[in-house]
């Protein structure tokens, strides 16, 4: 699975209409590392990527870019371990 997450920063923060200078400033990180995540050149911290989603109102699934459907398979076997089917 690709990680999407630099894309889905961008596309999340502009449907916020927000800056990557606002965005970077409720991060406490500067606009550089904004844009270098945008750009995939880097990652956020692990540490930031709650309060990435926070600040662009979605879940860390959605930020990582975790389709619906994967969230489904990896929580199937969970189910059926707790279950004892």
């Amino acid at each position: 699975m690709k990680l999407t997450i630099g894309e889905n920063i961008r596309r999340f923060r502009k449907k916020n209409d927000l800056t990557q200078e606002t965005l970077a400033e409720c991060l406490g990180v500067s606009y550089q590392s904004i844009s270098r995540w945008e750009n995939g050149t880097t990652y956020p911290d692990l540490e930031l990527i709650p309060a990435i989603a926070e600040v662009l109102s979605v879940s860390v699934d959605e930020l990582l870019g975790m389709p619906q459907i994967e969230k489904e398979k990896r929580a199937a076997p969970a189910r059926v371990y707790e279950t004892g089917l």
